[in-house]
């Protein structure tokens, strides 16, 4: 997953993601095996931070979303990325996650199949025709629904659903019975460490997995957050309330591209498009101008388009700029101020159009600095 950002300047969210954790995040994204990341301590960990890199390089193109979501542990990278949890209260909070899931995973055995091409409803009649621990723990899309629970119980209703006219049924290389009442310990555990994140309100709503609904208010994670591990991830649900909401266009951010084909399943007359890899964000900016009206005007502080660029600081400090002026051709490499001893250089050849941090000002990792035009 990691092996395309080594070279990109977002790779050094890996190294203070390797801090925070206390692991080594570098050799799980390069060098780990499938065996080894089938271990929900290390899946989880190396989806979020690879899937935050993406979103870093995205951000540094200025492009901004008008909602997020996430799917079961993408939930907490949405919420990351509406600034509802920090980068390292995030880590924290999915190392916890992961490790309380572990445990539960280990008290209570279980596995987790996909049941393809057979309506929900029925999906649910075969998990309680048969007879034992076994229950839905994903809608993903219409067709595409996933069942959890003990392996005996995963095997009964797999059995009950083919009878049913399910056209596939696909066992998943998972560690346990996740988004069941298996998880209940874990939801437990995590409670606290979800209260000493403390999220806060947000201007970016995230639609829940638990209920389907946007929210902005910081306080009403904490609930939903613990429930999501023993309730059904309600995918196909957040995807109609995104669509209900005016959403038409969704980008999805992290490795592979499975939303993307949950979204078209779900949503009609949809635009989507993935990104995964640096070669992907120009396709992005492409993606983006296209739905951009001819007439759209740039203005300072609105959603920035193809043509501009953030460049955002190398660390935390206080800023003092270099004097650019307004206007000003600048070269990839152009100093345009220093945050303490260092130097703060634009990734990009453009027209600087301003500074967004004034002199004097304390500036966090990763906040705009300046705002310039490639065009």
């Amino acid at each position: 997953m990691g092996r395309p950002w080594v070279d990109h300047e977002s790779w050094e969210l890996v190294e203070e993601a390797s801090q925070v954790a206390e692991r080594d995040v570098a050799r799980l994204l390069l060098d780990a095996d499938a065996d080894e990341l089938k271990d929900t301590r290390n899946a989880q960990l190396t989806t979020f931070v690879s899937s935050l890199i993406v979103l870093d390089a995205v951000e540094r193109l200025g492009v901004e979303p008008s909602f997020c979501a996430g799917h079961s542990l993408g939930e907490y990278t949405a919420l990351t990325a509406t600034g509802a949890l920090g980068f390292d209260e995030g880590v924290r909070l999915v190392c916890e996650r992961a490790d309380a899931m572990h445990e539960a995973g280990h008290d209570n055995p279980g596995t987790m199949a996909a049941v393809l091409g057979l309506d929900d409803d029925l999906v649910e009649v075969a998990c309680r025709r048969a007879d034992s621990d076994v229950w839905v723990a994903n809608f993903n899309a219409p067709g595409q629904v996933v069942i959890a629970g003990s392996p005996e119980g995963v095997a009964r209703a797999s059995a009950e659903a083919r009878e049913l006219g399910a056209k596939k049924v696909m066992a998943l290389p998972v560690a346990g019975a996740f988004h069941t009442p298996y998880m209940a310990p874990a939801r437990d555990r995590l409670r606290k460490a979800i209260a000493e994140a403390n999220p806060r309100d947000t201007e970016v709503p995230v639609v829940s997995n638990v209920d389907a609904l946007a929210h902005d208010t910081g306080d009403d994670w904490s609930s939903l957050l613990s429930a999501q591990l023993s309730s059904p991830v309600r995918w196909k649900h957040c995807l109609l309330t995104l669509s209900s909401l005016g959403v038409t266009d969704f980008v999805e951010l992290g490795p592979g591209a499975v939303l993307t084909g949950m979204a078209k399943r779900t949503v009609d007359a949809v635009r989507t498009t993935s990104i995964s890899t640096p070669e992907d964000l120009d396709k992005l900016l492409d993606w983006v101008r296209a739905a951009a009206p001819a007439t759209a005007p740039l203005h300072e502080g609105e959603h920035l388009f193809a043509v501009e660029r953030l460049v955002v600081s190398p660390a935390a400090g206080v800023f003092e700029p270099c004097g650019v002026a307004d206007q000003s051709p600048i070269e990839v490499g152009t100093v345009i101020g220093h945050i303490g001893d260092t130097e703060v250089r634009s990734p990009f050849d453009g027209v600087l159009q301003s500074y967004i941090a004034v002199a004097g000002e304390r500036v966090t990792l990763r906040q705009p600095i300046a705002w310039l035009r490639t065009v």
